[in-house]
């Protein structure tokens, strides 16, 4: 069993899926940061090919076991889905299989949740095979529970938000063989990341530190990434514009070489299913000597921003990872978040202090090298390249017992050339 991924529905629709958007704030969080995440949810919907015709918020003292919403809300919306022409409903939480099949039996519509919306807009969004893989895994962790009773408004919603990818394949199977279709993508998955640890392995031979850019989804990490290393990432003023991580080589001041790998943003409540599916994918940053932080200086919300990424990297593993805040788009006014004091400002779209920004991660790498001095066999430039690319390079002289070379090594890296150390 294969799964097929369609480009059918909201992609070549005529029309974008019209969508009613509900706001759930919890009580006591506050009305404003319900409406931001409302806010969120509709520029979620947009990248996934649909527009919100109408929205509602309501705060929820305790969430209704059987619907999320009250009764009286779950009659409103009703009202609103007919007024509104809306085609689905999504809601800005994470709604039980029985809660999301109920307001269905009660609205008539196909309801998705914010998980949903997210999975949807993966499925759209991935393009290597390792990609695919992990959305579909994601997806039919998500869907599996919820097949049973929505046979009928899946069927009239193919191709659209929450169906799309895998989501179409699974409602024509029962849950043993989605259980089945899962192990077997988990294995194949295991066999990827064999495959990444010995291409790994390979290139640690020939040692050069890595460096990844993480930040909230539409921080401007891919236009950083393109404005550092003319990479030709796509860079879409969409969420998730990119999933696929993407490394090139970067050059810095001291001559030394460093790998800047680009990766998929972080997003509030991202879905849990996500953040075990693409593990694999984080391996790179968490082999990453620095971390370069991306923050969108311009958003309001940018404080709620950073610790949603200081949350997703301390699950993965990452928190106390060596790292540069950097906050971008500091041509843009009003500026809600000017950083730590030790923070970089810049602007990617401008190329604004990338200068800075470069010599602070040179700066920051250099406390991690040792000053050694090495006697290479003459003849044997291929060392010194290696030497070049990976550290910096004081001195070289030629004399006749070899080639004696003044540098700075990452202390990771001093092992490899221990045989040829003075002293």
């Amino acid at each position: 069993m294969s799964a097929r991924r369609t480009e059918i529905g909201l992609g070549t629709r005529a029309q974008p899926q019209r969508v009613l958007a509900v706001g759930v704030g919890l009580h006591g969080h506050g009305r404003g940061r319900m409406q931001r995440s409302l806010d969120e949810l509709g520029r979620l919907v947009d990248t996934a090919g649909g527009i919100v015709v109408a929205s509602t918020a309501q705060e929820v003292r305790r969430p209704d076991p059987a619907t999320f919403l009250g009764s009286g809300k779950v009659e409103a919306l009703a009202s609103m889905v007919e007024e509104a022409g809306a085609e689905l409903i999504a809601v800005d939480w994470e709604l039980t299989p029985v809660q999301n099949k109920n307001l269905e039996d009660r609205l008539g519509v196909m309801v998705v949740d914010r998980t949903a919306v997210i999975l949807d807009i993966f499925a759209r969004r991935a393009r290597s095979s390792e990609g695919k893989l992990q959305v579909e895994l994601a997806q039919l962790r998500y869907l599996a529970p919820r097949l049973v009773g929505r046979g009928k408004i899946f069927s009239q919603q193919v191709g659209r938000i929450g169906t799309r990818g895998p989501g179409e394949t699974a409602l024509e199977y029962d849950r043993r063989r989605v259980r089945d279709r899962i192990t077997l993508l988990r294995r194949n998955l295991e066999r990827v990341r064999a495959h990444r640890t010995l291409h790994r392995k390979r290139r640690d031979a020939v040692p050069v530190p890595m460096v990844s850019l993480v930040g909230y989804t539409n921080a401007g990490k891919s236009t950083l990434m393109n404005a550092l290393t003319e990479a030709g990432v796509f860079v879409e003023d969409k969420l998730f514009a990119t999933l696929d991580p993407t490394v090139r080589r970067l050059r810095l001041p001291s001559g030394r070489e460093v790998l800047l790998a680009d990766t998929v943003g972080f997003i509030s409540r991202l879905p849990h299913e996500l953040v075990e599916a693409f593990k694999s994918t984080f391996e790179e940053a968490a082999s990453s000597q620095v971390l370069l932080h991306v923050i969108d200086g311009s958003d309001e919300d940018a404080r709620m921003q950073v610790e949603v990424v200081d949350g997703v990297l301390a699950e993965l593993g990452m928190g106390q990872r060596p790292r540069i805040e950097v906050v971008n788009k500091c041509d843009l006014s009003p500026r809600h978040y000017a950083g730590e004091s030790d923070s970089v400002s810049i602007s990617a779209a401008k190329a604004q202090g990338l200068a800075a920004l470069i010599e602070r991660l040179d700066r920051m790498l250099r406390l991690e090298f040792r000053r050694v001095r090495l006697k290479l066999p003459m003849g044997r430039g291929d060392i010194l390249s290696d030497i070049y690319r990976v550290g910096h390079v004081e001195s070289v002289s030629y004399e006749a017992a070899g080639i004696v070379v003044d540098c700075e090594l990452h202390r990771k890296h001093c092992g490899k050339y221990g045989e040829y150390a003075m002293g």
